[in-house]
């Protein structure tokens, strides 16, 4: 199974992940991480479709070994959450601006997800684990 935790940057996909992931005994992939790993801090389009292609590879990976993944990251459009291809998808809508003004005017209002999450609660991990135990 392929999850995607998207949102703007500071809406607590980095913390819902990590906590499902425990749960899950998933493997985490953090755009963050990924990003430090590859050394490619580029914002520009290009390598934003660069990091989305990459973390899709990266999760593709984990799922053909047999593993769950879960990629945490912006994922800021429509066509990169459709290329992702997750199996279920979670967006983060719990801020309305984000702190990076070029991926606040970016940012496409998801119209296809498996869950939203509106509020932080130290219950999410828990209530997202059911939704996806229900596909």
């Amino acid at each position: 199974m392929k999850i995607l935790i998207f949102g703007l940057p500071g809406s607590g996909k980095s913390t819902l992940a990590e906590q499902l992931s425990e749960l899950l005994n998933s493997v985490w992939l953090n755009a963050d991480e990924i990003r430090k790993e590859y050394n490619d801090w580029d914002f520009s389009m290009d390598g934003r479709i660069r990091q989305a292609n990459r973390m899709r590879f990266l999760s593709d990976g984990v799922v053909k070994a047999g593993k769950i993944s879960i990629a945490d990251f912006v994922c800021p459009t429509l066509q990169a959450r459709k290329d992702f291809d997750a199996d279920f998808t979670i967006w983060m809508n719990t801020i309305k601006k984000g702190r990076y003004e070029d991926t606040n005017r970016i940012f496409e209002i998801p119209t296809n997800y498996d869950y939203k999450v509106t509020e932080w609660s130290d219950n999410n991990a828990y209530k997202v684990l059911n939704e996806i135990n229900n596909v």
